[in-house]
């Protein structure tokens, strides 16, 4: 078993210093720029839940601006949604600490 630490346990995560800064899209479609989704599938309906939740997953571990979490993640979508988003241990933590609601929510 490969003991050296992952990438994802020494990353910084950004956080916002308020949810309300969330005021993305809850709807429509979102394409999302190549810096945040270099996949095929970059293009996310917000009617299908499977979409939001990886959407979220990988703004929240791909954004290196604040402005990528205002600008694509929502408030009430990011809370309705968080126990269902699969993240890394630190960023979960990180939004967990700040925001304990999520915590609750979880």
């Amino acid at each position: 078993m490969d003991s050296r630490p992952r990438y994802a346990s020494h990353r910084v995560y950004l956080v916002p210093a308020d949810l309300g800064e969330l005021t993305g899209p809850a709807a429509g479609v979102v394409e999302l720029p190549t810096r945040l989704d270099w996949s095929e599938q970059h293009i996310y309906d917000l009617s299908n839940q499977s979409h939001v939740v990886l959407m979220y997953e990988r703004v929240i571990r791909e954004a290196s601006h604040l402005d990528d979490l205002r600008t694509y993640l929502n408030q009430e979508t990011l809370v309705r949604i968080w126990p269902r988003l699969y993240l890394p241990v630190n960023a979960r933590q990180a939004w967990e600490t700040i925001f304990p609601e999520l915590r609750r929510a979880a």
